[in-house]
This record gives structure tokens, sequence and C-alpha cells, in this order.
């Protein structure tokens, strides 16, 4: 991956609207009619570069592909065997988290003074609330809860591949680097929770823009995106240390007092989870109620490193678990690996922020009784897809490789989540 050149060059300035339109009589003044939405649409498609196009083309091609595959997987594997019909359309998607949300944005977070005390509780305190507060204001126009849901991780989706791109073309000189970014994001081997009623893509769609605007030094706007993403994720918090610590790289190098002035803003990303906490504390009179969800409902209790190594290595191999969960602890393992070596890359190759965000993802994650999620987690992880796009570009057998280990995994991975069988 090469080095950020500090000097990126801003974004073209918006075009400049015109002046109302005055009467020829003296004194009298109208105003034009306003533009028409079609009219504002294509003025919004004009600022779409033909490399935007084509990553946004190859997005809508992964989703028919997504679809067809979650179509074929309610024939071909029906929850009861000998049955005549086949699962609603939207059935493939409602699994798991998707119905945590689903609840939380229905019901709120403590419905008819349900809570942690409540036997058989769900723990839905984990789960931060700028997912279930989108889905509640989508729903009042799209009536069906898991079509509101999908139709948030689509729109998501495109903004945030359309963002990874942009980051890719700052880092790498070819012209082909943000549609191969792309390619190895969409086909990536848990691509299928970007279209489900997951956080992914609403993180990303956040997120992305969030450190586009940072390296291109407009602090403000990166520290009000970054705050967005910590209303869906905690991961939002490794993403306002990065964007913090390059402000002061950046401030330290240009020896610039305005990107200095500009430190408070690193603040505001802290004040969601802040609101949150007291939130849940009103309720239930704990300051932490959703980390002690997490440890409750997800053992994500606090072990040593090598501790939840051994534990995650007994769960894969120690014949302790059921076929399919030793399955699942395995690619946990394989996640981690990577994630470390894509650590040493990044602070071989002097990329102290990406280092941080993602080591500060691997020590939350690393750091339970056992790993869970972070074959997931690797989809937040840009710097590996712009990694991976680099060598591709400077290794082309590599693509090849890439796509034909990816094509089938992502393929299992998608039909493992749709049939319901992604836990175990």
């Amino acid at each position: 991956m090469s080095t950020l050149s500090p000097g990126l060059r801003p974004p073209a300035d918006r075009p400049v609207p015109p002046e109302p339109r005055t009467s020829s009589r003296p004194g009298h003044r109208t105003t034009a009619p306003a533009e028409p939405r079609a009219g504002r649409l294509r003025r919004a498609a004009a600022r779409l570069t033909p490399a935007d196009r084509a990553v946004l083309w190859l997005y809508l091609l992964t989703r028919i592909s997504l679809w067809i595959t979650a179509h074929f997987a309610r024939w071909l594997f029906s929850a009861r065997p000998g049955t005549r019909e086949a699962a609603p359309v939207l059935a493939p998607f409602q699994r798991w988290d998707a119905n945590h949300y689903l609840h939380i944005a229905r019901d709120g977070y403590f419905p008819a003074g349900t809570g942690p005390w409540t036997s058989g509780w769900d723990n839905r305190e984990a789960f931060f609330p700028g997912y279930p507060f989108l889905l509640r204001a989508v729903h009042t126009v799209v009536p069906d809860w898991t079509a509101a849901g999908l139709l948030i991780s689509f729109v998501a989706g495109a903004v945030a591949v359309l963002a990874l791109a942009r980051i890719a073309r700052t880092y790498l000189p070819e012209d082909a680097a943000g549609r191969r970014t792309a390619v190895l994001f969409l086909l990536s081997p848990c691509a299928v929770f970007l279209a489900a009623g997951y956080t992914e893509a609403l993180f990303l769609a956040f997120a992305l823009p969030a450190w586009l605007a940072a390296v291109r030094h407009r602090w403000a706007l990166a520290a009000v995106l970054t705050a967005l993403a910590t209303t869906v994720r905690v991961s939002g918090l490794f993403l306002a240390a990065a964007v913090a610590l390059l402000l002061v790289l950046t401030a330290r190098e240009k020896r610039d007092r305005r990107n200095w002035r500009a430190a408070g803003w690193t603040l505001l990303p802290a004040l969601p989870p802040a609101a949150y906490s007291w939130y849940l504390h009103v309720y239930t009179g704990d300051w932490m109620a959703w980390k002690h969800a997490q440890e409750r409902g997800w053992h994500r209790t606090f072990h040593t490193p090598w501790e939840a190594w051994a534990n995650t290595w007994s769960g894969a191999f120690g014949h302790t678990q059921t076929t399919g969960y030793a399955l699942m602890f395995q690619a946990e393992l394989v996640a981690m690996l990577v994630g470390l070596a894509l650590v040493a890359v990044l602070l071989y190759r002097r990329r102290w922020p990406e280092a941080l965000y993602v080591a500060l993802s691997l020590w939350a994650l690393g750091t339970s009784y056992w790993y869970t999620s972070i074959p997931r987690a690797t989809l937040l992880w840009w710097p590996l897809w712009i990694g991976l796009a680099a060598l591709s570009l400077r290794r082309p057998w590599f693509r090849t490789a890439y796509l034909s280990v990816a094509a089938p995994v992502t393929t299992l991975v998608a039909l493992t989540f749709l049939t319901g069988r992604w836990a175990g």
C-alpha cells in the first residue's frame, strides 16, 4: 500500500445556483420556480465520475446475485423436510441480529417494564440505537419490517462501496484501484451481511466517508460522520481514535495551527455512546449495561488474548462442539490471523492511524471467552481490501487466486446464513 500523499485534491466545487429572476416592472420581484426533483437527481448523478458509476454497477450486480441465491435457498433448503411450499420471499433474511433490531425498533429497549431482571431476557441493550432508530423511521414508509431493513442496507451499502473506492483511489495511483477494491470487498467471504438487516452496511456508510473526509483534512465533517458511526456500533470509537491520531500526525507534519484548532472536534464521537450509557443507566442503574448485556448473551467477559485463543482453538479442533460450530470457530481463528497480519503490514508501512483502528478492533474481539464475529468484522477493515487490491494490481495472478478461493467460500457463507445454519 503506497504512502498517502499529504496534498490530496479537495472535492470539486459545487455549482453555484443562479440568482433569482426579477420582473421588468419596477418594484416587482419574483422568484424562479423550484427545480424539479428529477432535475436535482440528474445534478446529483452528474457528480458521479465514470469510475464511480462502474463501482455502483458492480454493487448492483452483486446484489442481484445475492438475491438470486436467497430465492433458490428458500426453495432448496426448507425448514421442514417434505414441505411443498417455499418459505416467504424475505424469510432468508429474517435471522438472528436482524430480529433483535426489529424488536428494538418496534417495541423499544424495555417494553412493558421488562429488562435484565426479567427471566429469558434477550439482552437487547447490547445493540446500539442508531440502526433501530433508522429502521423505525423507514418503517413509517415501508410497512414490512424486514423489507425496511433490507432497504437501509441496500442504500447504505451503495454509499459505503462508493466511499471505499474513492479512498482506494487516494491511496493507489492505478486507475483501476477503486474498481478492484470494490470487487474484492463485495466478493469477500462475509459479504452477505452487507445485504442483510445488520449494521455493517450502515456503519460503513458513515465510517468510510468519515475517513475520506479525514484524509482530506475536513476534520469537522469527519467528526460528525464518526459520531453517527458511534450510534451504530461501538467500533465507531475505534474509528474516532484513528481520526484523532491522523489529525495529530497531520498537525505535526504541516505545523499548521488550523489543524490543532480542529482538535476539539475529536471529542464529538464520544457523545452518542455517553448518551446511550446514560439512557441505559436511567432504566437499569448500570452505566455499562450494554457491555454487561454482551457478557450475558455472547460470553464477552474479559479474558487474556492467549486464553481467548486457547478456548477458540478448543472449540474448533477439540471435538467439544458440533461440526457446524467447530467450523465457525475455525473461521474465527483464520480471521484473527488475517487481522494480526494486517496490523503488522500497516505498522511496517507506518500507517499508524489505520493500524490503531484495526488493532483496537482485534483487542475488543480477541479478549472475550472465545472469538465471536471476527469474520464479519473483516468487512469493517477497509485497509485490508485496499491492500489486497494493491497486491492484485502488482501481481495479476493474485486476483485469480483470490476469486477462485473467495467465490465458493462466499457462496457457502451466504447459503449458511440464508438457510438459518449460520450459528452452528
